[in-house]
């Protein structure tokens, strides 16, 4: 399997054979991992020339249903530590297509430019003309409109988010997927890197032509079978808003409570009659959970003309920029969403720094001159000139607040109520201790590291060491699942009992004993590089506000998740060594 390498300091690339690796690492987040500890110096600052970004794929990417999934691996310049995004779309299938098991991109140009892979080659493109375009829609479009490959290309590109260098801004990838969190989009800023295209031109086929459409046609009819990839279908993530805000479990205004008064208006079942404009998929998914909007808006100054705006929705996007902001009206929130796509900035991060930035005006921390204009929970038209803010910076402030609301917090007060675990803010699950404990030991800092909010519905007494033990456990296993690299809403589709059967067409042998031992060997070695990078788990903080607010669980006690972090910190040292 090859590994493309791309040097932007000097225009040039090569392509190598790494079967070692992916005979060892499978691919995805197994082999970008190896290529990351060995391109990358651990201590660089993320921002600089000496960070690397790794783009990999797997080999069921191809092959099956709803292996869908790129992962990108860099150091985050949010959390200075460990990035990992993973986006969907065509990105995936059009690197495997190319040729490529991985992309890995280091250095940093002298001018703007994008990149573009067709196969074998890599074109180096000035795009200074492109550069100071904020809307990253309008840059894949010309993008798209200049570049051949329509159908089997991806167009990877940021924002004005990403030229800023806001610390969460993400890459867009197609119209509506995203390399979101942790702050890819300003590493490609800090790198003069504006996009990049890959097209791939070329099929990889089956070893074993009949068993490989007999293990696919099983995957398929799982897949379709399955009540959980039916609801997503149907209204997608967002059907989670109503049942969150009936546990008391849904953040509302920087989780003063956890129960939205407008939780009906925003829920999904209320978008999916009002709002639905169509669903579409990821490349070689048959569920089609991306769920768009149409938003009718009229044309300034002209009187009965309207425009359309087609936006993508979900539930992180309603949480962060919905109830955490307080926000009850539709339109309000659809409008926030598509400004917030339009700079390429990371939805939660956005919304949690907006919140924490609220309360801080509320209590005297910052004032309106810091903010230009008065923020109030529920005011949209305020948040959205705030996100414009938040890429234009025209204060002080907002060059911090674009740092992340840690940061923030650090300069001007306000921890207490700083929802930020590991660096990264908050996702959308107050619903007890596994969550909670999942945000700060997750590799990545992450709902989707270990899934605790899951734990936390269906257990109701566990000790703090069970509760490391089951989230280890689970976020072992995915490394399998990021690996492959599927969907994590495939997770039960892809049983370790189905991957094996998967793997003996490719003509891969493996035993479910294996994969469980590679899990556990990739999560060791993501966690070795973690600790090179500076992580402690005693540095961790514990934002005071979660203790406050009641979850399902009733109010959380610190005790508790300290002697959790005790018990971790242990099982981190026998770990690495």
């Amino acid at each position: 399997m090859n590994v493309l390498y791309i040097d932007l300091s000097k225009y040039k690339y090569e392509i190598v054979n790494r079967k070692d690796l992916f005979e060892e690492w499978i691919g995805g987040v197994g082999v970008g991992i190896q290529l990351l500890k060995e391109e990358l110096n651990p201590k660089s600052d993320p921002l600089s020339e000496e960070n690397v970004i790794v783009f990999a794929v797997g080999p069921f990417t191809p092959a099956y249903p709803l292996a869908s999934k790129t992962v990108a691996l860099f150091k985050s310049p949010l959390t200075k530590n460990l990035g990992e995004s993973h986006a969907g779309g065509r990105t995936a299938t059009a690197i495997a297509n190319a040729g490529y098991g991985a992309v890995v991109i280091k250095g940093k140009s002298k001018k703007p430019i994008y990149i573009v892979i067709e196969n074998d080659k890599v074109h180096f493109r000035d795009s200074r003309v492109l550069w100071g375009i904020e809307d990253s829609l309008i840059v894949g479009r010309i993008i798209a409109e200049k570049e051949e490959g329509r159908g089997i290309r991806t167009v990877m590109r940021i924002g004005g988010g990403g030229e800023k260098l806001v610390r969460y801004a993400c890459v867009t990838t197609e119209t509506y997927r995203h390399f979101g969190r942790l702050g890819l989009g300003a590493v490609f800023g800090s790198k003069n890197l504006k996009a990049l295209v890959v097209v791939g031109r070329s099929s990889v086929l089956p070893k074993d032509k009949k068993g490989y459409r007999e293990i696919y046609d099983k995957i398929y009819k799982i897949t379709l079978e399955s009540d959980a990839m039916q609801k997503y279908h149907l209204i997608g993530t967002a059907v989670n808003i109503l049942p969150l805000n009936e546990l008391r479990s849904l953040p509302t205004k920087n989780l003063k409570s956890t129960r939205f008064e407008g939780a009906e208006e925003i829920s999904g079942e209320s978008f999916a009659i009002y709002n639905l404009g169509r669903r579409i998929a990821c490349n070689h998914c048959p569920i089609a959970c991306i769920h768009i909007a149409a938003l009718r808006v009229p044309y300034e100054q002209e009187k009965y003309f309207y425009k359309t705006i087609m936006i993508s929705y979900d539930y992180e996007l309603i949480y962060a920029l919905g109830s955490m902001l307080g926000i009850h009206s539709r339109e309000g929130l659809l409008k926030l969403i598509h400004r917030v796509e339009v700079y390429g900035l990371d939805a939660m991060s956005t919304g949690v720094c907006l919140a924490w930035a609220t309360e801080a005006l509320e209590k005297g921390l910052i004032s309106e001159e810091d903010t230009v204009v008065r923020l109030l929970f529920g005011d949209y038209e305020a948040y959205l000139k705030a996100v414009d803010y938040l890429v234009k910076q025209p204060t002080e402030f907002y060059k911090i607040l674009a740092q992340g609301v840690e940061k923030a917090s650090e300069v001007y007060g306000g921890k207490d109520f700083a929802l930020a675990f590991g660096g990264n803010e908050m996702p959308g699950y107050h619903t007890g201790y596994a969550a909670h404990i999942g945000y700060l030991i997750g590799l990545r800092h992450s709902h989707l590291d270990s899934a605790g909010y899951s734990i936390d519905q269906k257990v109701k007494e566990v000790k703090p060491k069970d509760i490391v033990d089951k989230l280890i456990e689970e976020e072992k296993w995915r490394q399998v699942l990021s690996s492959l690299v599927v969907c994590f809403f495939a997770r039960k589709v892809y049983t370790p009992e189905i991957i094996v059967e998967a793997f003996k067409p490719l003509g891969v042998e493996i035993d479910e004993n294996g994969l469980l031992e590679l899990g556990s060997k990739i999560y060791a070695e993501k966690l070795k590089l973690k600790r090179k990078m500076g992580f402690d788990v005693k540095s961790l903080r514990i934002p005071k506000r979660i203790l406050e607010t009641e979850t399902l669980h009733g109010k959380l006690d610190k005790r508790f998740i300290d002697e959790a972090l005790d018990y971790y910190a242990k099982l981190v040292n026998e770990i690495t060594g």
